[in-house]
């Protein structure tokens, strides 16, 4: 799937949720509540580049 603006982001992020075990959308929801997670995230390696594919940046 190609991302060209925010609908696709939406799509895909709807598509990858989806696709999660509940267990896994569980842990998730848990991160997104926890800002400290979530930045404990996003500053690893893999997230970086990620976001890099993402938003192109």
């Amino acid at each position: 799937m190609e991302i060209h603006n925010d609908k696709d982001r939406q799509a895909l992020l709807q598509k990858l949720m989806n696709s999660l075990s509940p267990e896994d959308e569980k842990q998730l929801q848990a991160i997104l509540q926890d800002k400290d997670a979530q930045k404990k995230m996003l500053s690893t390696p893999q997230a970086q580049e990620l976001m890099k594919k993402l938003f192109g940046r």
